[in-house]
């Protein structure tokens, strides 16, 4: 069994067909994602309802609570201006989709227990890089594969006690690589395979631009920052 490991979204559209397509194309059924579906891009209600007719495992993210609850405080001006932004567009049904969202998933893949979270089992909003991906957190959250977004940059760790993972960014990668990133978690082999594709980021760019968001929010997506 293959289970399509993805994250942070974040309403880029043109990212998210991409990745699916990859996706349908190596017969992958099954997708996980960490959070973030909204906020930044141009596309929330597309974006949702994508997860939602999929019947994707999701949880909520950071974004996806701010725009919820209408509450961007504490983000930065340009997060803060996209929260404002998808509250006033994103439309009753997808609104209702976030909200059912929980913080966080325990699964049982096979005889696999894997845990998702947006930023780790300590903290909803912990940036959990690499360097602080420590098999202490398997214990925490009582499950051999730990998987983590908020970074929007991948790594695979291996330890003795698991594996701790980050698929990095759908839809607005920051490790200087504009390219959408998603893991494919092969359950048999107890392994992780890093997929990076190439999609139009200049008509997501300019999508967000014409929509009346920042910016920046737009020309960053080519410099994967």
């Amino acid at each position: 069994m293959k289970v399509a490991v993805i994250s942070d979204i974040h309403s880029n559209l043109h990212a998210l067909k991409e990745v699916l397509k990859d996706v349908d194309a190596r017969g992958i059924q099954e997708i996980f994602c960490a959070g973030d579906l909204v906020g930044y891009g141009a596309f929330p209600n597309e974006v949702v309802e994508e997860m939602r007719t999929r019947n994707a495992t999701c949880i909520y993210g950071n974004h996806d609570l701010a725009v919820v609850r209408i509450n961007p405080v504490g983000m930065n001006p340009n997060a803060a201006a996209a929260v404002n932004w998808t509250s006033k567009n994103i439309s009753a049904q997808a609104a209702d989709y976030l909200k059912s969202l929980k913080s966080h998933a325990h699964l049982m893949i096979g005889e696999t227990a894997v845990g998702l979270y947006h930023g780790s089992p300590r903290d909803d909003d912990e940036y959990l890089y690499e360097g602080d991906a420590v098999p202490e957190l398997l214990e925490m959250a009582q499950c051999q594969v730990l998987v983590t977004g908020h970074t929007h940059v991948p790594y695979i760790k291996v330890t003795s006690r698991g594996m701790l993972v980050n698929p990095g960014s759908v839809g607005q990668p920051r490790d200087f690589d504009p390219r959408a990133s998603y893991f494919i978690f092969d359950v048999k082999e107890m392994s992780f395979i890093s997929r990076r594709l190439a999609y139009d980021f200049k008509g997501a760019s300019q999508a967000i631009i014409e929509a009346g968001l920042p910016a920046f929010l737009g020309t960053r997506l080519a410099e994967g920052i």
